[in-house]
């Protein structure tokens, strides 16, 4: 749901953080193509911010990000990819949130293994029907489970699982609460 943006954008802002360089993060392996291999600041890598901009993005350019920088990239990126505006509200979110973690068309693939459609990882009429023809309770429990099994599917699940379990366990209790 439109609505539901900002509520997405700050739970995933709480769990992202700020600045880090973590060279264990998968995430952050390709770096920006430019000579910053790792870094992340409030969940975006300097890969995905240089193809969001179209620039290089530096340590030093990754350091100064900010919450309205990097807010509407989200949107365009993975609110939007995963078509949140138009998925009931809970589901919204943590199908957003998978996107983020995982990447849009795997989050999107996820939503149509639990309401059983074609995983193309597209999320068109055909899957939005599906997912408005089951109640959103059913599908974030189902959701987070799948979202479980991916996340100790990882050779990185020893060092990261803790924190990706958590992160799905509270994205589960605010999603539930939106869907009340």
């Amino acid at each position: 749901m439109r609505e539901n943006y900002d509520s997405f954008f700050d739970e995933l802002i709480r769990h992202e953080g700020g600045f880090t360089d973590d060279p264990h993060d998968p995430g952050n392996q390709r770096g920006d193509g430019h000579g910053n291999k790792g870094s992340t600041n409030l969940g975006v890598t300097a890969q995905v911010w240089a193809e969001y901009t179209g620039k290089p993005a530096p340590i030093e350019v990754m350091k100064q990000l900010t919450r309205d920088d990097v807010k509407e990239m989200y949107r365009e990126k993975y609110w939007d990819a995963v078509c949140g505006d138009h998925l009931p509200s809970g589901v919204d979110v943590s199908v957003a949130d998978f996107g983020v973690n995982a990447g849009p068309g795997r989050a999107a693939k996820r939503l149509q293994r639990v309401v059983a459609a074609k995983q193309d990882g597209a999320i068109g009429p055909r899957t939005l029907a599906l997912v408005h023809d089951m109640e959103p309770v059913d599908i974030l429990h189902k959701y987070a489970d799948i979202r479980e099994g991916y996340y100790r599917s990882l050779k990185t699940f020893d060092r990261y699982g803790r924190g990706w379990l958590r992160r799905n366990k509270e994205v589960l209790e605010k999603a539930l609460k939106m869907a009340e």
